[in-house]
């Protein structure tokens, strides 16, 4: 069973890297943006409420969030096979509330890892992707948000000994190793 955090700036590979290792071990991929989308696309009391504030193109509560994460944790393929949570949590906040879920689930973390990539390289890997909103101007706006609100977890999770730090720039094959060596995960 694994139960791990993926951390790091927007284009740092989390997605990448949670879907590799969810897949090769059959373990729930828990993203945020992946849930409200489901659960507005299911019409759930949560959905419905969550979709008010999208409508409204306002971020969501963490209330709400923490309500949908709560929804999926709760499910019985995490509790047979843990999970991995790729966009959550985003603040010392929401990584507060996620401890006390985690504790009323009694479904400890194992670890969280954190992808290190420098800016420079983010700004170039967003700017490849060829996407209409991922502007340098964008890009780095999203950065400094990254910086203010997430980066913080970093220390957070250190004090608790639970994080892992990765150099996120490579090949994808090599950071995957990285990571599974570091969950003690071996082929």
């Amino acid at each position: 069973m694994i139960k791990v955090v993926f951390l790091g700036p927007p284009g740092a590979g989390k997605g990448t890297q949670a879907v590799r290792i969810a897949e090769k071990y059959n373990v729930p991929h828990i993203s945020t943006g992946d849930i409200l989308r489901a659960a507005v696309k299911e019409g759930t009391e949560l959905g419905k409420l969550a979709k008010s504030y999208m409508d409204r193109g306002e971020l969501v509560p963490d209330e709400v969030i923490i309500g949908i994460i709560r929804e999926r944790l709760s499910q019985p393929d995490v509790k047979e096979r843990g999970f991995i949570l790729d966009g959550f949590p985003r603040t010392i906040a929401q990584a507060e509330a996620l401890d006390e879920l985690l504790k009323e689930l009694q479904l400890p973390l194992d670890k969280v890892i954190y992808l290190n990539v420098d800016d420079e390289e983010i700004v170039k890997r967003l700017l490849a992707r060829g996407r209409a909103d991922d502007t340098e101007d964008v890009i780095r706006n999203r950065l400094k948000v990254y910086r203010e609100q997430t980066a913080p977890l970093v220390d957070y999770y250190t004090e608790k000994g639970l994080l892992v730090e990765i150099c996120g720039v490579g090949e994808i094959e090599e950071i995957t190793k990285k990571i599974e060596e570091s969950l003690g995960l071996n082929d």
